[in-house]
């Protein structure tokens, strides 16, 4: 959860998606209020209009009785439990009703209204409660009369029901426009960052040496300065490859000499002294060929760009091998689980895999397998052989530099050395095991690159 929110896209959707909704909802509120005040006003006005119109027509006869000249004009005051309802009534306590109560009484609480005065009351009607307008009427030649009309609450109920409802889906539809609007309007602002983002990728895969800069002008400052930074970081690298190899030649060189005077040393009789001066010799030659391959590792296992297909660099290899092991009848077979990019530098995935895949060949009998697969973040070669093997407690002592446990077959001791640092140095591993095939495993894991 805590992830979600470190997202500008969910951040701004969500503010959005909440002003929408409480802003929308505030507006459905006052507009139902609103509403609500207008119709119950509409209703009062129009009980207003059936009392005076029922108050006209309304006479109390020499004899007191109540006689209603006519009808009323409104045709909803006839049918039974219509909801419309009226009654006039005496202070003698004779009262007349309209045709919707069916000879039912609609109660008129309390005393007289003063002459003249209104009310407005809620009474328990025959179909539920009424909202009531009662008011006193005067007569020529008598005393005053209580006129009650009604209606049903549930109909301004259902009025104000059916309203709110067709509101509520009305607003719930303007609700869903705007916030696919504003996810729209998030997806195209936030764009050109995601474009810079798959340009980031792509520069750390390899694919592409700089940002491009037609972006918007908030960020083209920025793309631009991580341009300016990307070419300072290449530039800084190519100088520190240009002096590695600088002084890999400076050191070798005099090297070569020391190495040619001890032959001729050798060759005039001084064989103790010239295997002594080899020996030193090939020692510095090993500590220069482990920190050089080192020393460009470290270099650049944090630029950007740095990243080998593994098959691309796998297949030359064992082709290579294949050939120079073929007289010993070592055959090598590789199986793709997957087509893995690592965060390595292409040489240097070359010199690990070289080393390892040649020190198989050497203790091969017959047959050497690699596997390559993906295991989520991380990208994993095995290299099994059909050899002799190596017992568990020697598993640490062969990656010693200069370490040999078999000085009969050709090599420096340089080789699982090398393959160690430099994969630690990209953040791998290096492990040993025993193989299926009955000689030694060696599982070599890389961090994937990421696209």
């Amino acid at each position: 959860m805590r992830q979600l929110w470190t997202s500008f896209r969910t951040r701004l959707i969500v503010g959005a998606v909440i002003w929408i909704i409480a802003g929308l909802a505030v507006s459905g509120f006052l507009l139902s209020e609103l509403f609500k005040a207008h119709v119950t006003q509409q209703f009062d006005d129009e009980l207003h209009g059936h009392a005076a119109e029922l108050a006209a027509l309304i006479e109390l006869t020499p004899d007191g009785k109540l006689v209603l000249h006519r009808r009323l004009s409104d045709p909803r005051f006839l049918p039974k439990d219509s909801g419309f309802y009226w009654r006039v009534e005496a202070r003698s306590g004779q009262s007349i009703t309209s045709p919707s109560l069916a000879g039912r009484d609609l109660p008129l609480p309390g005393p007289f209204p003063p002459s003249g005065a209104e009310r407005h009351v809620f009474v328990d009607g025959p179909s539920g409660q009424l909202r009531l307008v009662e008011r006193s009427v005067a007569t020529p030649n008598g005393p005053p009369l209580r006129l009650g009309i009604g209606v049903d609450q549930r109909l301004l109920d259902e009025v104000l029901g059916r309203f709110n409802w067709t509101l509520f889906l009305s607003l719930t539809i303007v609700a869903s426009g705007l916030i696919a609007a504003a996810m729209l309007q998030v997806w195209f602002g936030l764009r050109p960052l995601t474009r810079m983002r798959h340009a980031l990728s792509a520069v750390r895969m390899g694919r592409a040496s700089r940002l491009p800069e037609d972006l918007p002008s908030e960020v083209r400052p920025l793309a631009i300065d991580l341009n300016a930074l990307l070419e300072g970081n290449q530039e800084m690298l190519r100088r520190a490859r240009t002096q590695a190899g600088n002084l890999a030649h400076a050191l070798k060189t005099p090297l070569a000499i020391l190495t040619d005077e001890a032959e001729r040393m050798r060759a005039s009789g001084q064989v103790e002294a010239a295997d002594v001066i080899t020996l030193q010799c090939e020692r510095m030659r090993r500590q220069i060929d482990y920190q050089i391959a080192r020393a460009r590792a470290a270099a650049l296992k944090r630029a950007p760009g740095v990243a080998a297909d593994v098959r691309a660099t796998l297949d030359p290899i064992v082709a290579a091998l294949s050939r120079l092991y073929a007289r010993r009848d070592v055959s090598f077979a590789v199986t793709y689980e997957a087509d893995p990019i690592v965060a390595v530098d292409g040489q240097d995935l070359s010199e690990i895999l070289g080393n390892v895949l040649d020190n198989a060949g050497k203790w091969a009998s017959s047959r050497t397998e690699v596997v390559v697969r993906r295991r989520g973040d991380v990208a994993e070669i095995v290299v099994d052989d059909d050899g002799p093997g190596l017992p568990p407690e020697s598993y640490e002592h062969v990656f010693g530099l200069g370490e040999r446990l078999d000085e009969r077959t050709p090599g420096h001791g340089l080789g699982l050395s090398i393959v160690r640092d430099l994969v630690g140095l990209y953040e791998g591993r290096v492990m040993l095991d025993a193989a299926a095939l009955g000689g030694l495993r060696v599982i070599l894991i890389f961090p994937a690159a990421t696209a």
